[in-house]
């Protein structure tokens, strides 16, 4: 199913996923989404959002239709999956604003419509990462005029996350990393869930290494923020990171709770 990727048919486009989730999984990148992105999607005509490879169990969708409506009670969503199999088995728990239908990156929606999100997490995880372009075009050609493709991966848990934002025009836009601050030894540890196009740049001489580098450091030379409690360290570290001329995004009501953006020009692979 690689060979079509990037190409519309019969068949849905893509590859099937391991399928793993768990309940709350995601709700890093759904307060994100309900977050900062929410001036995307809040005052569009139509708020449509899909969760793209939704996985064995339909709950991540669920989640992100719950999630979303505290911003905008109209707001729908669609789960897809290429997996038949998966389809039919949340088709039970469709409803109002909530549907589920059999699909990948070519986005298949009724009536020409077009959504304002696309979340596909942990998905390009498992492609090659020559592929991941020709994915992010293929989803992008599906977004309505100003959406997002949300292009992530998490751990089991949910307590460290990264996704990229790939904006429809101008392509990625932005790197989010998103971790659990209790424990963290330093902020690098959520190198290993890094997305699909970044996770084998971590190495000396790429741009996303070396901001990973510079948030350990400032972190090391915060250790004394330690004892105000591992949100005041990290919130001192992402200023330091700001202050040494890191394109850093969001602001401190973010920062706070353990996730920090940065533009995509700092961190994209080539060094």
């Amino acid at each position: 199913m690689r060979d079509d990727l990037g190409r519309r048919g019969q068949r849905p486009v893509g590859a099937i996923t391991r399928g793993t989730t768990n309940p709350n999984r995601l709700r890093r990148v759904d307060r994100w989404i309900a977050g900062p992105l929410a001036a995307r999607w809040r005052s569009v005509a139509d708020p449509l959002v899909v969760d793209l490879g939704y996985g064995a169990s339909p709950v991540t969708a669920v989640e992100l239709l719950a999630r979303l409506r505290t911003v905008r009670p109209d707001v729908e969503v669609v789960g897809l999956e290429i997996d038949p199999a998966r389809v039919a088995d949340a088709l039970p728990l469709a409803g109002p604003g909530l549907t589920f239908a059999l699909g990948g990156f070519e986005v298949p929606l009724p009536r020409g419509r077009r959504p304002v999100v696309v979340r596909a997490f942990n998905v390009l995880r498992q492609y090659d990462e020559s592929e991941v372009a020709t994915a992010w075009a293929t989803v992008r050609g599906r977004l309505a005029e100003g959406g997002v493709l949300v292009d992530g991966t998490c751990d089991e848990v949910g307590r460290r996350s990264t996704w990229v934002a790939v904006d429809r025009e101008r392509g990625p836009v932005s790197l989010t990393l998103s971790m659990r601050l209790r424990g963290l030894d330093r902020p690098s540890d959520v190198a290993e869930r890094l997305p699909k196009v970044l996770i084998h740049r971590n190495v000396p001489g790429e741009r996303v290494h070396g901001f990973l580098s510079a948030l350990d450091d400032a972190w090391a030379r915060e250790a004394p923020m330690a004892g105000f409690g591992a949100r005041q360290r990290f919130l001192a570290t992402v200023h330091r990171v700001a202050e040494a001329g890191w394109p850093v995004l969001d602001g401190p009501a973010r920062w706070r709770l353990g996730e920090v953006g940065v533009a995509w020009d700092a961190v994209a692979p080539g060094g």
